[in-house]
């Protein structure tokens, strides 16, 4: 749906799990001249399409960018069995990713949504590899996907796999869009491996409460959402940066993905960030 800019390219990752598609972008002059190296992680339902909005932005002041589609994302590989789709195994395909693409870097992170919940494993588990932390519309624990009366989300999916999926979804996705995006949203929810649509479902709803965790790790940390987000409530979000002693922002006029709503806005807000924490 969305363009790339004439600084990125397609490429793949091979992880433990599987090829995982993704794009990196550089800036004038190529990655040896860059301020830094930036790895943005997508959520639920996602892909790597979701951060392409900000790549301009990111890449002309000056950082290198890399996004990619997690396992069993829309175009990346995965397994078939949904108990496969962990936290922890996400975290691993995000460490590995980093081994391949930014060997012996640290690097400034992003997670959106679920992706905070997989990037914040990684940052407990290794914090040395990480300039800055970003979490952008993400809570401090699990929360659970909620929609119109009937089968829920679990069920949709068991009964119709990913079909069953966007029948679910679609009112959520499909408000408001112009029919070119709601092809798009469709395909893309069509052709995520079912498996890790229920596996993910799954790991939201168990996710505990990490904060402490996170704080421990001493890596800078922004927390910034959409003003009108409302996959995890604003006030949870604000609690959670109040504890990690965090930066704390609210994107005005975005809702749960201001990174394609206002992507202008939050490239500016990323890159001061950057530029702060070094």
């Amino acid at each position: 749906m969305h363009t790339l800019p004439a600084t990125a390219k397609l490429f793949t990752v091979s992880t433990s799990d599987g090829r995982l598609s993704a794009v990196r972008s550089t800036p004038p002059g190529g990655s040896d001249a860059a301020k830094g190296i930036a790895v943005l992680v997508p959520g639920y339902t996602g892909s790597k399409e979701d951060f392409v909005p900000m790549l301009s932005g990111l890449t002309e002041a000056g950082y290198d960018v890399l996004t990619y589609s997690q396992l069993g994302q829309w175009k990346s590989e995965g397994p078939d069995r949904a108990e496969d789709y962990t936290v922890d195994a996400f975290a691993t395909g995000l460490l590995e990713v980093l081994d391949a693409t930014a060997p012996g870097e640290r690097v400034h992170l992003v997670g959106h949504s679920f992706g905070g919940l997989v990037t914040r494993a990684a940052v407990i588990r290794e914090p040395h590899r990480f300039r800055s932390y970003t979490i952008l519309c993400s809570g401090p624990g699990g929360a659970t996907v909620t929609g119109p009366a009937g089968p829920t989300l679990e069920e949709a999916i068991i009964a119709e796999g990913s079909a069953g999926a966007w029948r679910f979804l679609e009112p959520f996705f499909a408000a408001g869009q112009p029919e070119a995006v709601v092809t798009y949203l469709r395909t893309r929810i069509h052709e995520t491996n079912p498996a890790n649509l229920l596996g993910i479902g799954r790991a939201i709803a168990a996710e505990p409460d990490r904060v402490e965790e996170l704080r421990a790790a001493g890596v800078p940390i922004l927390v910034a959402h959409g003003e009108h987000d409302a996959a995890w409530p604003p006030e949870a979000q604000r609690d959670m940066a109040t504890r990690l002693g965090a930066r704390y922002e609210v994107i005005a006029g975005a809702g749960h993905t201001p990174n394609e709503e206002k992507p202008e806005v939050t490239a500016r807000l990323f890159t001061d960030f950057w530029a702060e924490a070094g």
